[in-house]
């Protein structure tokens, strides 16, 4: 009886702090809001971002010493021990990365002999210098004359002519890829080139000197690369044909493609490579012609830019709509009231972005009518899914007052329909496009970088199927049921799944298993218990979880790696939903984001948890991971790869986990002295999905 009691009240005990840290957390929420209803918070990646945005301002003619020089001290600044920089925080030097650093510090005017260049060039040196950089860097250093042109592949214009049914058109290519390569067609094409001083050369970056580099692409190994190759070589043979009588209106239809596809803050597509580049093309066609749409796009740098005295970051791409969606939902699920005018404030924002134009997505969902929202706050011709799932949810979970109730209603309404024309063949569903899964267009010599296809995946999947859970919809919903069987699919055999957007088998985790206690599976079923078993197996002993960007290239580092806030609270949401609340793990994970609370209720956290690209160019893992020499084998500098941190991740994610526990712990407390009730932990029964008011019953 005496460590019943005792187990009581230090649950009690738990209880109370998480109360208070729950506290503490929405007063920083409530003094960090927009007054216009959003959360934004910043977008961290890696310094190629400065170095392009130097190479670019001194391409377009647009130097601004003051930026220059902040920019540079920012790069400055994040310039690693051995001289290199690296893709993510903690990560071993990328030589593509430290080349471009290198050579926009060069233009900035910070001399080679300098002791932050001397040690960036002993780094590059030491990893082959520039003929070991990745194709798109050496296109950057190609426009200033700093690498061969024949260096490069080939991206004819053409492309632009040929219908949304064939092997190649410009549809097949997943959406950021689709917006870089129709300016990039033209790049490739006319090979513009801009003077430099002599002071910012790089030839010393050259092992063995210029003279003696071959700037030939190299053969790749497997029969359809080689193929493509072939195909490419052949493209510069075309280039030299006196008569090309498609070029023309081909180039014609690029431009157009590209001033249609500028968003209302300048940028296109919402990220900065598409953005770069299709400046950088409208520049080179004509800068008078096209003066107002360059004004536009280089001027809309600055609401992507993080300014202070000393420095400026430019950001790859802006959050404020996933911020505020889940900035939302967590604080509705630890208590904020419905009606609270925060709540309020930042519904009716969410409700007037939802995006009802036409966008690229209709090539492969024409009877689908437009419903979705984006990531960003311009970006109507590319609707998030993931996005819209998870404003669905939070909008679900709010009450508005008046005819903007009925709106609510409505937006949730056209959100759901959007979301269900826009699944995949498959079941699952992707970012951003629908059925975007030709895996040979990933093979041309273009890509060695990122992802080339949107495929469907199991953590943007989980979400959908929590917000249907979440409206009332149960696994008989056809679509459900589709999206239910491809995610069992996609379980690992150890037990938790693939981390496509964040870093990684625990996001995954942390997305599936809310998703399928939402829809009413049985949260007994073997399966789900081969996923808190892994979990829990991968609990550090400071009672936290965290993984390391190298999970992506690493089998050995599968949930491994420093806890950190966002990565404990996804497992502890995976947890909760299984039914563990009451569980040992989930009290220390719960302990671990308790000690971490910063006095004004925000967490903190270094580490890169979210993911742009993996670097697998088809944008799913290899059947197996390829071995140092092999075709695709990337180390643990993820030269192909891009993550991102989300400095909005360390707080939310943690809210939202602390707010399930009160929730859960509440709801399993004994309600007497004379009977026992079933700890969290033992109730595996089956739940009813839950109907909310003015959800479509499916």
């Amino acid at each position: 009886m005496g460590s019943m009691l005792d187990g009581l009240n230090k649950l009690a005990e738990l209880a109370e702090k998480v109360k208070r840290a729950i506290s503490h957390s929405h007063r920083y929420f409530r003094d960090s809001q927009h007054p216009d209803g959003y959360w934004w918070g910043e977008l961290e990646s890696n310094p190629t971002m400065e170095a392009e945005y130097l190479m670019l301002s001194h391409f377009l003619g647009r130097k601004n010493p003051e930026r220059w020089r902040k920019v540079a001290n920012y790069i400055l600044g994040k310039q690693q021990n051995d001289g290199s920089w690296g893709q993510y925080y903690e990560a071993p030097g990328d030589v593509s990365t430290s080349v471009e650093c290198y050579f926009a510090l060069k233009l900035a005017g910070h001399p080679a002999d300098s002791p932050e260049l001397t040690r960036a060039r002993e780094f590059i040196i030491s990893r082959g210098g520039v003929p070991k950089t990745r194709v798109f860097t050496k296109i950057w250093l190609a426009l200033f004359g700093q690498w061969e042109w024949s260096g490069t592949p080939n991206l004819p214009p053409e492309l632009m002519l040929l219908p949304s049914w064939a092997p190649f058109n410009i549809y097949e290519f997943s959406s950021w890829a689709r917006a870089t390569i129709v300016p990039m067609s033209i790049i490739l094409t006319e090979r513009p080139y801009c003077e430099i001083p002599d002071s910012a050369r790089i030839d010393e970056l050259y092992p063995n000197g210029r003279e003696a580099t071959d700037f030939s692409l190299s053969v790749p190994d497997d029969w359809i690369s080689r193929g493509l190759f072939t195909l490419d070589r052949l493209m510069n043979l075309y280039r030299k044909v006196p008569m090309q009588p498609l070029r023309g209106l081909a180039r014609q239809r690029a431009i157009q493609w590209i001033l249609e596809h500028q968003e209302a803050d300048g940028a296109w597509g919402g990220i900065q490579p598409p953005w770069v580049y299709s400046l950088i093309a409208l520049h080179h066609a004509g800068e008078e012609e096209f003066a107002d749409a360059l004004d536009k796009g280089f001027d809309g740098f600055d609401s992507f830019a993080i300014e202070d005295e000393d420095t400026c970051s430019v950001q790859a791409c802006i959050s404020p709509v996933w911020d505020t969606c889940l900035a939302q939902l967590a604080l509705l699920e630890s208590g904020v009231a419905d009606n609270d005018p925060m709540v309020q404030l930042s519904s009716r924002w969410l409700m007037d972005n939802q995006i009802l134009a036409e966008g690229d997505w209709q090539v492969r969902a024409k009877d689908t009518p437009p419903g979705g929202w984006a990531f960003e706050f311009h970006n109507e011709k590319y609707p998030d899914i993931d996005d819209s799932s998870e404003v669905i949810i939070a909008l679900a979970l709010a009450r508005l007052e008046g005819g903007d109730e009925t709106d609510r209603q409505e937006a949730i309404r056209r959100g759901v329909e959007w979301i269900e024309g826009m699944q995949s063949r498959s079941g699952g569903w992707a970012a951003f496009d629908k059925d975007n899964d030709r895996w040979y267009v990933a093979r041309i010599p273009f890509s060695d970088f990122g992802e080339t296809l949107d495929p469907p995946s199991a953590d943007v999947t989980a979400h959908i199927l929590e917000m249907y859970g979440r409206l009332g919809y149960s696994m008989d919903h056809p679509p459900v049921q589709r999206g239910y069987q491809y995610l069992l699919r996609e379980q690992e055999e150890d037990g938790p799944w693939f981390g496509r957007w964040g870093v990684n088998y625990i996001y995954g985790a942390g997305a599936a298993l809310p998703a399928f206690e939402a829809i009413g599976e049985d949260m007994g079923q073997p399966y789900v218990r081969r996923a808190v078993e892994w979990l829990m197996a991968h609990q550090n002993d400071d009672g936290g979880w965290g993984e390391c960007c190298g999970s992506y290239v690493d089998e050995s580092l599968r949930g491994v790696g420093t806890s950190t806030a966002s990565q404990t609270a996804w497992a502890l949401l995976a947890l909760i939903a299984a039914g563990e609340a009451g569980s040992e793990a989930c009290y220390k994970g719960i302990s671990y984001l308790l000690d971490l609370q910063q006095p004004d209720g925000s967490w903190d956290e270094p580490y890169f948890t979210g993911t742009g690209f993996p670097g697998y160019r088809v944008g799913q893992p290899p059947k197996g991971m390829p071995k140092p020499g092999e075709a695709d084998y990337q180390g643990l500098d993820m030269p192909a790869g891009f993550m991102i941190n989300y400095h909005l991740y360390r707080n939310y994610w943690p809210l939202l986990a602390l707010g399930r526990f009160a929730r859960a712990i509440e709801q399993a407390r004994p309600r007497g002295s004379g009977e026992r009730q079933p700890t969290v932990s033992e109730d595996h029964r089956k739940k009813e999905p839950r109907q909310l008011e003015g959800a479509a019953s499916g």
